[in-house]
């Protein structure tokens, strides 16, 4: 008896050492360059530096898209962009963004088949409340946050989504955008109200951890900062020198102003800093840090409103353009995976991958096949330390920003073509041409290499055509061109 007891407490400890803990950390319109581990000077980033320091930095990893709902389909779906039903951010009146009609498998239903409980604390903006891609309909047994991206866009909003619940949380709720000049005697206090959103989300998602910490758990994690609209802690705001924001007469900004915008901008990647912080110490406490996988990244490049000063932090690293744009500047992401004595410390890895490589990669831990929809190539190989092929393949077909595609071949050829659903004055005679890079060579992308090698322009564009699908809720007619 005391050998089968043995015997099968033995079995259970492997079961469950090869079943960890996964939390995915979001962070929503965080640049390139705006972590210390990533080059930041100016900016305090401790945590999340830590991570790197004690796990693997990704140089070469992609979003799913260059803004919010896209990128985070890609990320659920598994699906690159070009063939997504997502393909750009789209409104649902009163409340939410367009759905996803067919879902499929998805991430989170991937991990709740393999018996994990599973929940989402953050934005979501990938269906309204009660529609086919709400958090409940894409396998997260508990969710709690913004189910609406124009919400988000208020760190002090009326309410927050839990589960099917709409919870009341600030009575005195504070618009995301003012769109009126203001001077240095403006009064700011009024864009404060009782109930920060970001500290309530990360309370829920601490809580979600505890209450599942004696059972494997999928910690989806789709925090809201630093996207704007700016309403960092004073605190966070003091810590940075004053000589930074120069008082101005008056300013505009397309979210809310603040008094101190450099100050204040840094102090929201700083408290996101610190969220990611009280996830980890809450894991020491449980002693669940072994035997949990956590990953950190962005949605899309850094901001592109003018209350950000992104060349003044260097926000890309020099990578040309921002959100919205295909270039590295909208789409290349920090990420830092960590897991101590599976994954070694302070590693760095310049392996090409992708918020598309997600799904596959956790499939892949879980030892489970990844849907047939899935176009991802598991990174496991990269974290384990072994050497791996770059993703053949990533490509992006996104309807924003007057339509773009963009594809990497082999981890160094990226075609980028823009203008492909031009409007008004703007709209092409012609189906625009595409652009080169050598990214081995030009990670900035200054020098356009299409006339100079047109057989590899016609392998870009061949692979574009053969790894996207048509869409006619997000319809670029001239993508397939």
């Amino acid at each position: 008896m005391k050998i089968f007891f043995l015997s099968f407490f033995f079995f259970a400890f492997q079961v469950y050492s090869s079943t960890p803990n996964v939390i995915y950390i979001l962070a929503d319109d965080l640049g390139y360059g705006e972590l210390g581990c990533y080059g930041q000077e100016k900016i305090k980033t401790p945590h999340i530096d830590a991570l790197a320091k004690e796990g693997m930095r990704f140089t070469r990893h992609y979003s799913g898209a260059p803004v919010c709902a896209p990128s985070r389909g890609v990320l659920l779906s598994g699906q690159q962009l070009s063939k997504a039903y997502i393909r750009n951010n789209r409104e649902h009146k009163p409340e939410g963004q367009e759905p996803i009609p067919e879902p499929g498998m998805t991430l989170a239903q991937i991990f709740k088949d393999k018996g994990y409980a599973t929940g989402a604390f953050g934005k979501w903006g990938l269906g309204y409340p009660g529609s086919s891609s709400d958090p409940k309909a894409l396998g997260f047994d508990t969710f709690y946050g913004y189910n609406c991206q124009r919400v988000a866009h208020s760190f002090y909003p009326p309410h927050m989504w839990s589960n099917d619940k709409n919870i009341t949380i600030n009575e005195k709720p504070v618009p995301g955008h003012w769109r009126k000049a203001v001077g240095p005697d403006f009064d700011f206090s009024q864009f404060y109200a009782e109930n920060y959103a970001p500290d309530l989300i990360l309370d829920e998602a601490l809580k979600f951890i505890k209450d599942n910490k004696d059972k494997p758990f999928f910690a989806y994690l789709p925090f809201v900062e630093p996207h704007l609209a700016m309403h960092p802690p004073h605190s966070w705001v003091d810590s940075y020198p004053k000589e930074w924001d120069s008082p101005k007469e008056s300013y505009k900004a397309a979210y809310l102003p603040h008094l101190r915008p450099r100050a204040g901008y840094a102090a929201m990647i700083s408290d996101l800093d610190e969220h990611v912080g009280s996830v980890m110490q809450l894991l020491k406490e449980l002693d669940l840090v072994e035997n949990t996988l956590v990953i950190f990244t962005s949605d899309n490049g850094a901001s592109h409103c003018i209350e950000v000063d992104h060349e003044f932090f260097n926000s890309t690293k020099d990578l040309r353009g921002l959100k919205g744009s295909v270039y590295e500047g909208g789409l290349r992401v920090p990420m830092i995976a960590h897991w101590p004595g599976k994954i070694k410390k302070a590693q760095v890895s310049d392996h090409v991958s992708g918020f598309v490589d997600v799904m596959a990669t956790f499939c892949d831990l879980l030892q489970t096949e990844a849907p047939q929809t899935s176009d991802g190539v598991s990174f496991l190989p990269t974290l384990k330390g072994e050497k791996q092929e770059p993703q053949p393949v990533l490509a992006w077909e996104f309807q924003g920003y007057s339509g773009q595609q963009a594809i990497i071949l082999d981890g160094r050829w990226k075609g980028v073509r823009q203008n492909l659903s031009p409007r008004g004055k703007k709209k092409a005679k012609s189906t625009p041409k595409w652009e080169l890079y050598d990214l081995n060579k030009d990670p900035n992308e200054k020098t356009d290499l299409a006339t100079q090698m047109p057989e590899i322009v016609d392998r870009i564009h061949k692979a574009m055509m053969k790894n996207r699908s048509h869409s006619e809720t997000f319809n670029m007619p001239m993508a397939a061109q």
